[in-house]
């Protein structure tokens, strides 16, 4: 039986519910599965999407050649998302997150599918976002990528938080050099009760 707590939630001190489309406007959301209309071009996408949070016609084509030029899908853009591969589908997914230049951005698996050379650029590129002042809440299952990536890190087990702490002072306390032996730890004093 699930049990529910009640609470509030605010981002950058917007509460999510009373001031919704100021919450909204501050997070970019990229979902593991995708979930394009299909019948847009990769253009119209990111197009329409800067339109959903106000962005002006003009900027929002302009930041859409900005982001097609740095995910390289400007030769792409009259594309359907059915005629992408699936490491195009994602760069798209990410571009579409962040064509409204939001403060925060929401990566659920961003890396899923992804071959060897684009995560590392993916990477590199979540670095320097983190690097100019964007928050990133990120969940994956690859612990290597949490481990170079994250500062500040969660253990979810069956739906409970089992940690959330730096990495430096969680990595500390365990005694160990790997995520990887405190994920199997933390979960294994998590089955024994």
């Amino acid at each position: 039986m699930a049990t529910f707590h009640e609470g509030t939630i605010e981002v950058f001190g917007h509460d999510v519910v009373r001031d919704f489309r100021a919450t909204r406007a501050l997070i970019g959301l990229s979902p593991q599965e995708y979930n394009f209309d299909r019948f847009l071009t990769v253009e119209e996408i990111l197009v329409f999407q800067a339109g959903y949070f106000g962005v002006p016609a003009r900027e929002a084509k302009r930041r859409t050649a900005a982001l097609l030029e740095r995910f390289g899908l400007t030769d792409k853009r009259r594309a359907t998302p059915l005629q992408l591969s699936g490491g195009m589908k994602r760069r798209l997914t990410l571009a579409r997150a962040l064509v409204h230049q939001p403060r925060m951005l929401i990566l659920d698996e961003p890396t899923a599918g992804m071959d060897v050379e684009l995560r590392l650029e993916l990477w590199d590129f979540l670095r320097e976002l983190n690097a100019d002042g964007m928050t990133i809440l990120m969940t994956s299952h690859y612990l290597e990528e949490v481990e170079l990536l994250c500062q500040r890190i969660g253990i979810i087990n069956e739906g409970r938080l089992v940690a959330l702490e730096d990495k430096s002072s969680l990595m500390e306390r365990h005694g160990s050099a790997s995520l990887q032996d405190i994920f199997l730890d933390l979960v294994g004093r998590h089955a024994r009760g």
